[in-house]
């Protein structure tokens, strides 16, 4: 029996005709037919080496002045044609608007963007308004530029994690398959050993008691099953693979809350979150902002003092390691320390934020004053 030569087809190609040649695929069964991007004309391979092999050419089917390039034929991947020129159109579009729900301030908001989306789709599919459509994909491209490739960024790798984890959820899966299929050769390797021992226990005892040989080695058959189940339960897990996780894919990056709310923009995305700059780390203060400016006074390196001219050259005060000048620093700021509190500023702040507490606490205070009879 023969094989065939040549791969299934789909039904209906045996009917394709190269517009360009007349060549049909009834006549030629390995013939491959190509669509161009540009305008999806379907022609065959020969014809495309032929007239685009020295560069861009206009379209030969009649009807189409659209400039091809060679290495934008490729083979069709859908039966229908149409198909195939709106998947191409919705990846271009995603492409370019492929703002995530995370930017936006409510879902209402998202929404409406992926309805303007869909409108720029339906109008690039039926030829609607496709000057202005264009111009609107060009000018919200150039406009929003960082955040297309910021977003794209992390669509990349979110699919390489994606990617990464079934590929060891496949490896752990394969290593369980493993650890399985080697516990059961131990215990099958562990029972034959057992039988044997028992045996040749029988055939050397002299005792003649079979019975209590025999049940001394189902026991340790038995007890040396689950050991060996341990042993290789650790090391499949010491194999499995580390998969490392990503720890933020999603933060918020400032080149992806770029707006467009330009005038020139031939549509606007309305509840796009603010741009927030991010806040530079302030050097390390250990004194959290406290500083030891002097303000009323100013400590000189010495005062006119009897008593303190003698404890700087006093050799019982200075052999401890004592300084004067700690003396004049605490002697100065405790002088020096009330002058900063007024009183009457905080008290009139404390009734302005506090309201009425300080008239009812009056009221209390005379009203407990105010009584002759003792409770007591």
């Amino acid at each position: 029996m023969s094989r065939p030569t040549t791969a299934p087809r789909r039904p209906g190609e045996e009917d394709d005709i190269c517009p360009v040649c007349k060549s049909s695929r009834y006549l030629n069964p390995n013939m491959r037919f190509l669509v161009n991007p540009e305008c999806y004309h379907k022609m065959c391979e020969s014809c495309v080496d032929r007239i685009f092999s020295q560069g861009p050419a206009p379209c030969p089917v009649a009807g189409c002045a659209r400039t091809l390039r060679k290495q934008r034929f490729r083979k069709q991947t859908f039966e229908d044609i149409q198909v195939e020129r709106e998947v191409d159109i919705r990846r271009r579009v995603a492409q370019t608007m492929n703002r995530r729900p995370s930017e936006f301030t409510t879902l209402l908001a998202y929404n409406n963007y992926l309805e303007e989306v869909e409108t720029l789709t339906f109008n690039l599919l039926h030829n609607t308004n496709l000057t202005t459509t264009e111009q609107a994909l060009t000018t919200y491209a150039l406009q929003n530029a960082p955040s297309i490739s910021h977003n794209a960024q992390l669509s990349a790798q979110e699919t390489a994690s994606q990617a990464a984890s079934h590929a060891a959820e496949k490896e752990r899966a394969k290593l369980r398959r493993q650890a399985a299929r080697q516990e059961e050769e131990d215990e099958k390797r562990e029972r034959e050993q057992g039988k044997r021992e028992i045996i040749d226990l029988i055939a050397s005892d002299s005792t003649g008691n079979a019975e209590t040989i025999a049940r001394q080695g189902q026991q340790k058959v038995r007890l040396k099953a689950p050991a060996a189940r341990r042993t290789a339960a650790e090391k499949a897990h010491q194999q499995l693979p580390q998969h490392p996780s990503n720890p933020h894919p999603h933060q918020n990056n400032p080149a992806t809350q770029t707006s467009t709310s330009n005038p020139t923009t031939p549509f606007l995305i309305h509840g796009l979150k603010p741009i927030i700059a991010p806040v530079p780390e302030k050097p390390y203060d250990p004194f959290d902002g406290a500083t030891h400016d002097r303000i009323y006074y100013t400590l000189r390196p010495s005062y006119e003092n009897p008593w303190l001219e003698k404890a700087q050259t006093d050799p019982k005060i200075t052999a401890g390691g004592y300084d004067v000048r700690e003396y004049y620093a605490r002697t100065m700021l405790e002088a020096f320390a009330g002058l900063g509190c007024f009183v009457e500023e905080e008290v009139a702040a404390r009734e302005s934020v506090g309201g009425g507490d300080g008239v009812a606490t009056a009221g209390a205070a005379v009203a407990a004053g105010g009584g002759d009879a003792d409770v007591f």
